[in-house]
């Protein structure tokens, strides 16, 4: 093997590591990715589950008051 094609596979496989490198940090990106967005959902999930207590709770007050007046 000529020093040439040394040169030349040693180069391919320097490029084959880069390019498994980036896609291994593509993978992590997009894992990250989805896991922020993931929070998200759950994070709106539970401001709308306390709004909607909230509008339970104030209901139920309203009920009570008005039952009271009718005593």
């Amino acid at each position: 093997m000529s020093m040439f094609e040394s040169a030349k596979d040693a180069a391919k496989a320097t490029g084959e590591k880069i390019g498994d490198w980036v896609d291994e940090q593509k993978d992590r990106i997009g894992d990250k990715a989805d896991e922020i967005r993931a929070d998200g959902e759950v994070a709106r999930e539970e401001a709308e589950l306390k709004k909607a207590q909230a509008d339970r709770d104030a209901v139920e007050a309203k009920n009570d008051y008005k039952d009271e007046l009718r005593d």
